[in-house]
């Protein structure tokens, strides 16, 4: 091992693709059905007003990324501009949320290889799934960057292919004897709002989780080639990716088939592919998912590790984890989060289910906390600047201050609107919990780097 820097590896078409494949999970391909089930065919509302608060989050964590590319991306700029606690809570935050994340996606692949292959054993996939990703994370940045490229393709490829095979039904009766669907569907089933606005409201807490693991372009910079020209390229297109990829994949779906069926005879993606007379329609989207379940872990492996080695590189965790390859690759870092997931893909076999969803509610909530701590950052940031030194900023937030504030106030709302389920109201009082656990060891361990507050104060 040495004190190499990260290697700047990842071409434009890698960010664009990770962009794309980060807002595109596993609960797409199987059908938003509780999400739907909740709101109706508004859900597609949620899911466009969700996509402008990550917008406006996106465009605060670039308008940072492009000014000061480096590794650890929002924790460090958390740490700049708002001081060593913060990003310290940041970093540790992240990391034990893609912990838990992964745990869930390697668990995904497990249970749908089980589909093609019943007699074997769920943990051998599991540990499959573990091992090649983690192999794939410590032999370069570039070959990350190449299999986080293909998935993403995958996933957008069938996603496109749905939407014109649908598309084909509803206008042109593909499929379906010549006859076009239409789109009634989206209101003749109790209305395009059939539960008001409340419903609309109630379904965004789920909605905005979807979105977890956009922000994951910001911890490319530090290895980016081009920074300043890619980050900027990735970042603009979130929204029009939503749009594209869940609005409209959602919109045929809704189209074709009554909401309030969706999800009761199985995967939406399954059955338009059949009736288009693709027999094999199953298997394909099981692929796909495990696809999809892959490139969350493979992405998530990375972010951890780069979290890990930039609050190691601020005397925050142990300065081992600084160290990188001859390759820049962060080894112990990535060795460590491997080996933190084999623990954790034992305890997903050993303890009760409800316990694991409490574990994951910390994760739920560390999405939340995330984004906020961006904007704040963003916010303290741009206060710090000179109206001439703002004015010569490459890539800048849209409406400054005001989109800022407006995505802070939506943030409380899904804050405010998880303490009405059962299932994310937990996450109400473990996240806090565990935030406060982080500062007691904070101080503790004296993690508090000398001088670094005045720094701070001061580049702020």
């Amino acid at each position: 091992m040495s004190s190499h820097d990260l290697q700047r590896d990842l071409n434009e078409r890698h960010i664009r693709l990770m962009a794309l494949g980060a807002c595109i999970g596993v609960g797409l391909f199987l059908g938003s059905a509780k999400a739907i089930q909740m709101a109706g065919p508004a859900i597609m509302l949620s899911y466009i007003i969700g996509g402008l608060a990550i917008l406006v989050i996106m465009r605060a964590l670039g308008e940072m990324a492009v000014h000061n590319p480096v590794a650890g991306s929002f924790a460090r700029y958390a740490q700049d501009y708002l001081g060593p606690l913060a990003g310290y809570l940041t970093g540790w935050n992240y990391w034990f949320l893609w912990l838990v994340t992964c745990v869930a996606e390697i668990t995904a692949v497990a249970i749908y290889m089980g589909i093609w292959f019943p007699d074997v054993p769920r943990w051998i996939w599991a540990l499959a799934a573990l091992a090649s990703m983690g192999t794939i994370n410590l032999i370069a940045v570039r070959a990350f960057g190449e299999f986080e490229f293909w998935f993403a393709l995958i996933k957008i490829v069938t996603i496109v292919a749905m939407i014109l095979a649908g598309a084909g039904m509803i206008f042109f009766g593909l499929g379906n004897g010549g006859i076009a669907t239409g789109i009634s569907n989206l209101w003749s089933n109790g209305g395009f709002m059939p539960h008001g606005i409340t419903g609309v409201l109630m379904s965004l807490q789920m909605v905005m989780f979807a979105y977890l693991g956009v922000e994951m372009i910001g911890l490319t910079a530090g290895e980016a080639k081009n920074p300043q020209k890619t980050i900027p390229g990735a970042i603009n297109s979130v929204f029009w990716r939503i749009l594209l990829f869940y609005v409209g994949a959602l919109f045929v779906i809704m189209s074709i088939y009554p909401w309030n069926e969706i999800g009761t005879q199985g995967s939406p993606f399954v059955m338009t592919f059949e009736r288009m007379g693709i027999k094999t329609a199953a298997g394909i989207i099981n692929f796909v998912v495990i696809t999809a379940a892959l490139s969350s872990c493979n992405g998530g492996i990375f972010s951890t590790g780069r979290m890990l080695y930039s609050l190691a590189q601020h005397g925050q965790a142990p300065a081992v984890f600084a160290k990188t390859s001859s390759g820049g690759v962060p080894r112990n870092a990535l060795l460590l989060s491997i080996f933190a997931l084999l623990l954790g893909v034992l305890l997903n076999y050993l303890v009760p289910e409800k316990v694991f969803t409490w574990v994951t509610s910390i994760a739920t909530f560390g999405a939340i906390w995330t984004w906020a701590m961006i904007l704040l950052a963003q916010l303290k940031f741009r206060r710090g600047l000179s109206a001439a030194e703002a004015g010569k900023l490459q890539f800048r937030m849209w409406l400054y201050p005001l989109s800022s504030y407006l995505a802070m106030a939506f943030l409380v709302l899904v804050v405010v609107l998880m303490a009405f389920f059962e299932d994310t109201r937990i996450a109400l009082y473990i996240g806090p919990a565990f935030l406060v656990l982080l500062t007691v060891l904070y101080y503790v361990l004296n993690l508090a780097p000398k001088g670094e507050q005045g720094a701070a104060a001061s580049r702020a």
